[in-house]
């Protein structure tokens, strides 16, 4: 199904191109290609989006400059370029080793947040393997290296290192989170003492041990001290990485996140730790061997790969180290006012209590749900993210799938408020609409098993079960004849989701997402507080009973007027054979018959016929003139009056607040049949005939056979209405 579009967008863009290569044969000028370039970037900007739009600040404009610098620098001279990229690489590592409390450093600059590491693998491969420069792959045979890593790190972070290094999957070992003792997000330190033995009584050999500072899904920071102290015994490289090393900064860190500094080496981000576009990643290692480093490719002597550092270097001399502190302090304070508010709202858990990350779930039971109660609450915990994320896109906030809570909202300033621009009053709208939408998740819990079991009283309703879907449920009208159910289900389905759609009402109805395996389904909305399940069920039933009954009078009618048709036919014959009876031959002849018509005028005692729909009968048009020849005024029709009243701005499915009869448009489920006769009309007499004619069209009939003469072609029009 998605192919098509694809298709056809990639064709759109093949021929935009070719276009452009054709006029561009000759060159063309500044203003042209810069033009081509904005229409490139606006090019779907009439289509609706909530994509969240970098922001871009004084520190950032310094970034984009050092892109521009680095091409202008690059076309000195030599000697001046080699003391220029030197001074660059030298004092940007002094910088960041100092703010990051990592002494005696030296860094590598990559755009790939995984390249460092994987540089860094390279380097611990020819350590440990003396004639890995010489042999090659071959050394490798006798000891198998082995990559440990935490189970909470980034999905194939592992597979990647293996792919690049030309390792075996069996190299990387996969060390499970604590399940017993400690955070269900940090390594299990005891099991890897255990794995790490067990590999070495199989002649593997230790390698590289790779730790969170800040998990990528909930901010957890493993057991540092002593996974270096087990690194050290085993001979092992230690390499961290996550958000929570940003703190190293500040002035005061948890103990957990300094023993970082400890570390073999370390990957930063501080692009989006600073709101710095386009600035590359930094891998900062300890290692005396300036030749390994070379042969892993953590240093170069190219100066292109120096001034990698450039954009970096004048981020970091703009912000001072004072400028630094205080954008990672703002995340700390931003994320502790979200968690003062977060304290005071119900339903509502916060995963990780610490300034820098938290992770929200709403939470309680749902009835009737038992084998799929985490299903629920997290389709629900999804879509609240979505409607933060939408409503407010300069929080940040986003979805987070953990292994353990399940579905949670997440909160990470460190990784986007600098990038977002993430202010308080961001902040106090995400409050605010928490408050707003919290209260819904409850309600649409405590309908959904009222919702099933009111579909469950109606046949012709069947209640789908999607646990995915995050409002009452999901239903589909059925017809009560098996015959024409798979015929017609999808045309029903569709026109009783038009109606739902077109009522007065702010539920919210919906065909469900693009890529649900159920089809020809209406899905129900989140539910409100003051919703009547029973109205609204009940009114679902009587518009698809309405739809189907139209249909089915529909196909009554269309036989009614295909007899009616085949007996006024017959007696269109009938009154010919007549009239010629009367008239005579000569009169048929259109030369002769005129004369002799004028000469004589004959008096025809055919009589006119009209169609009655309702009889399903043909009558005579006398009648119908005479009662036109008397009074020209008619009554007018009556006019058929509402016979159930609702409250001033009160919405369908609503309960009364007034603790009046009359809850909703259909709250008593009085006559729902009458309610809903203006939103399901019958079909006309006009359409009626017109799909019979079309039916009727390919098939010859009577009067394909009978010539009539043109003398009597005015008589006989009108004698049928």
């Amino acid at each position: 199904m998605m192919a098509d579009p694809m298709l056809a967008e990639m064709g759109k863009n093949l021929n935009e191109a070719m276009k452009i290569l054709e006029n561009g044969e000759n060159g063309q000028d500044v203003f042209s290609v810069l033009q081509l370039v904005q229409n490139l970037i606006h090019d779907d900007d009439d289509k609706p989006s909530h994509r969240r739009t970098q922001y871009v600040g004084e520190q950032a404009h310094m970034a984009l400059l050092g892109h521009s610098l680095a091409a202008y620098v690059s076309v000195l001279d030599r000697e001046r370029l080699r003391k220029l990229t030197t001074r660059i690489l030298s004092d940007t590592t002094l910088w960041l080793c100092r703010i990051f409390r990592y002494e005696n450093g030296s860094a590598y600059y990559h755009e790939d947040d995984r390249e460092g590491l994987l540089k860094v693998c390279r380097l611990v491969i020819n350590t440990r393997y003396e004639d890995y420069s010489t042999e090659g792959f071959a050394v490798l045979s006798s000891k198998q290296p082995v990559i440990y890593q935490s189970a909470a790190c980034r999905p194939g972070l592992g597979q990647n290192l293996c792919s690049q290094l030309g390792l075996p999957l069996s190299s990387l070992c996969t060390v499970p989170c604590n399940t017993m003792f400690g955070s269900q997000h940090q390594i299990d330190v005891a099991l890897l003492d255990k794995l790490i033995k067990d590999d070495v009584d199989t002649g593997k050999l230790p390698l590289l041990l790779i730790a969170n500072a800040g998990t990528p899904g909930a901010g957890h920071t493993d057991k540092l001290g002593r996974l270096k102290e087990l690194c050290v015994q085993n001979n092992m490289w230690l390499h961290v990485e996550g958000v929570n090393l940003a703190t190293l900064a500040l002035g005061h860190v948890s103990s957990t996140v300094t023993a970082a500094t400890k570390s073999d080496s370390m990957t930063l981000t501080p692009g989006p730790w600073l709101g710095l576009p386009a600035v590359p990643a930094v891998t900062l290692y300890r290692h005396e061997d300036p030749a390994l480093t070379l042969a892993a490719g953590l240093t170069s002597s190219l100066p292109a790969e120096k001034l990698r550092a450039l954009p970096l270097w004048l981020s970091l001399q703009y912000l001072g180290h004072d400028g630094i502190v205080e954008r990672i302090k703002k995340t700390s304070e931003l994320s502790k006012k979200l968690l003062e508010h977060l304290k005071t709202l119900g339903s509502i858990k916060t995963s990780v209590r610490n300034f820098y990350w938290w992770c929200s779930s709403s939470h309680g039971s749902v009835e009737g749900y038992s084998g799929g109660e985490k299903e629920v609450l997290d389709a629900l915990n999804r879509w609240l993210g979505e409607q933060l994320a939408q409503h407010v896109p300069a929080s940040g906030v986003d979805v987070v799938e953990l292994e353990d809570e399940g579905t949670c909202v997440r909160f990470n300033p460190l990784m986007t408020a600098a990038v977002l621009g993430t202010q308080e009053a961001d902040i106090n709208a995400v409050v605010e609409k928490l408050t707003e939408l919290v209260p819904l998740l409850s309600c649409t819990l405590r309908f959904k098993q009222d919702f099933r079991e009111e579909v469950y009283q109606h046949p012709a309703l069947t209640y789908i079960e999607d646990l995915n879907w995050p409002g009452l449920g999901v239903i589909r009208s059925e017809y009560t004849d098996d015959s024409k159910r798979q015929q017609d289900l999808e045309k029903v389905n569709v026109e009783l989701l038009k109606k739902l759609k077109e009522m007065d009402t702010d539920f919210s109805f919906s065909s469900g997402p693009e890529f649900s395996p159920e089809k020809n389904c209406i899905y129900v909305g989140i539910a409100t507080d003051d919703l009547d399940v029973g109205a609204l069920v009940e009114t679902i039933a009587s518009v698809g009973r309405e739809i189907e009954e139209s249909g089915k009078l529909l196909e009554n009618m269309t036989e009614v007027v295909r007899k009616g048709i085949q007996e006024a036919e017959l007696q269109l014959l009938k009154a010919n054979e007549e009239k010629l009876m009367e008239e005579g031959v000569l009169r048929q002849i259109p030369l002769v018959g005129s004369v002799l018509n004028w000469f004589s005028p004959s008096q025809s005692s055919i009589k006119g016929r009209t169609f009655n729909l309702a009889a399903g009968s043909l009558d005579s048009t006398e009648e119908t003139y005479t009662m036109k020849a008397q009074s020209g005024k008619t009554d007018p029709p009556d006019t058929p009056t509402s016979t159930t009243k609702r409250l001033p701005g009160q919405k369908l499915f609503r309960r009364s607040t007034t603790g009046s009869e009359v809850c909703s448009e259909v709250g008593s489920v009085g006559q729902p049949e009458e309610l809903l006769r203006e939103a399901t009309p019958l079909p006309s007499p006009q359409e009626v005939v017109s799909h019979v004619t079309q039916e009727l069209a390919e098939k010859p009939g009577p009067f394909e056979s009978t010539e009539v003469p043109e003398s009597q072609e005015s008589d006989e029009e009108g004698s049928i209405r």
